[in-house]
């Protein structure tokens, strides 16, 4: 059993709320050891951390790493610095701004910075919803933290 194997398999799953993004892109997938995943949810109270952590125990069971263990950790806390540049490419496939505490949102339709932030509470908690003032589309975009 390598490290390399358990990160493919890792690879696969798919955050549940965004399934489009691995849990490995999101930076949820802290370490990987022979013997132990680490996860870290994307913030302290999340609701998909449950489905996260039953579905990558699924798929480690079906690759045939039954022994390997899920820990999660909670310090330090996640940060959205840890989502992978391919995860920031696959948020705005998918219609999610990715954050980046340098610059307003960027619509991902249109590629727009001429935006707004309607609220603090998008979609889910961890996302903020906007709105673009040159397409008119809402969309979300993650919270940085």
């Amino acid at each position: 059993m390598t490290t390399g194997s358990i990160w493919a398999v890792l690879r696969s799953v798919m955050d549940p709320e965004i399934p489009v993004v691995s849990v490995v892109d999101l930076g949820i997938v802290r370490d990987v050891t022979p013997g132990e995943v680490t996860i870290t949810p994307t913030y302290s109270g999340c609701p998909a951390t449950d489905v996260i952590e039953r579905t990558i125990r699924e798929e480690l069971d079906a690759a045939g790493y039954r022994d390997v263990a899920i820990k999660t950790v909670l310090s330090p806390p996640w940060t959205t610095d840890w989502i992978s540049e391919k995860g920031k490419e696959e948020l705005v496939a998918y219609g999610i701004s990715p954050p980046d505490l340098a610059k307003l949102a960027t619509c991902p339709r249109c590629g727009s910075t001429d935006t707004e932030e309607v609220s603090r509470f998008g979609s889910t908690p961890c996302k903020a919803q906007w709105r673009c003032k040159s397409c008119l589309e809402p969309f979300d975009r993650f919270k940085c933290h």
